[in-house]
């Protein structure tokens, strides 16, 4: 049987996963507003995968007869100094998320709680995936510094990089 101090921290990470969620939209709004189209659809998506990954944790905590708690997502920051300083955020953000999963795997050994153990596996390999793309992204950002031709050929890498994820997908 599953300990109440897992469950809490199941809780605490489906939580974190939909204030990503929702900072990821936020972002696309911005990025969008100052005319980068390809990071706004790239952010936007990646708002939707936030989304799947919080309702993964959501249907796991239902499957092993506990209750999920929404709690109430934080509001977020909604302007950016620059494209830069936006992925240093993702990137953060996703390093902070990366950490989550890790506390929660060492809980979940730690508890011999096996079968959440397993289930976080997924989510461990998830957040390689998406520190490595982050910090990919960031890379190219900060060779290019504030130029615009730059900007431009990342803002389209950025809407190409959606597009081959969207064919693989159907």
């Amino acid at each position: 049987m599953i300990k109440d101090s897992m469950v809490k921290k199941l809780n605490q990470q489906m939580n974190l996963e939909f204030d990503s969620a929702s900072l990821y939209l936020q972002m696309s709004a911005w990025c969008s507003y100052k005319g980068f189209e390809g990071a706004a659809i790239f952010l936007k998506r990646h708002s939707q995968e936030e989304m799947q990954h919080m309702q993964r944790i959501f249907d796991y905590l239902c499957d092993i007869g506990q209750q999920p708690i929404v709690d109430s997502v934080k509001k977020p920051q909604n302007n950016f100094e620059s494209l830069i300083d936006l992925f240093e955020k993702t990137y953060n953000n996703e390093k902070i998320v990366s950490m989550e999963i890790n506390n929660l795997c060492d809980l979940a050994l730690t508890e011999k709680d096996f079968p959440t153990f397993e289930f976080l596996q997924w989510y461990v390999s998830e957040q390689h995936e998406e520190e490595k793309l982050f910090k990919s992204i960031l890379d190219k950002l900060n060779l290019v510094g504030s130029s615009g031709e730059g900007l431009f050929l990342v803002d389209k890498e950025l809407k190409d990089i959606n597009e081959k994820i969207e064919q693989h997908q159907v």
